[in-house]
């Protein structure tokens, strides 16, 4: 059973989600105007930037960042 995490507003929200609620939101243009991150840049796809932001921690906390505040 998941626990109730008041202080963590991406609590229950996967990467994905918030990914595709960015690109919907800025474009993959817009994603990397706003973060330059390679992987927003050259030949984007869901899946491929998935894959970089599991693996690189800076990165994923920019996107999340970006997430927060465009809610």
């Amino acid at each position: 059973m998941a626990e109730f995490q008041p202080n963590n507003p991406l609590h229950g929200i996967s990467l994905k989600e918030i990914l595709l609620f960015l690109v919907q939101k800025y474009g993959w243009e817009g994603l990397n105007e706003e973060i330059k991150i390679n992987c927003f840049y050259s030949n984007p796809s869901i899946n491929s930037s998935l894959k970089f932001l599991r693996k690189t921690q800076w990165a994923r906390d920019k996107v999340e960042k970006l997430y927060l505040d465009s809610i």
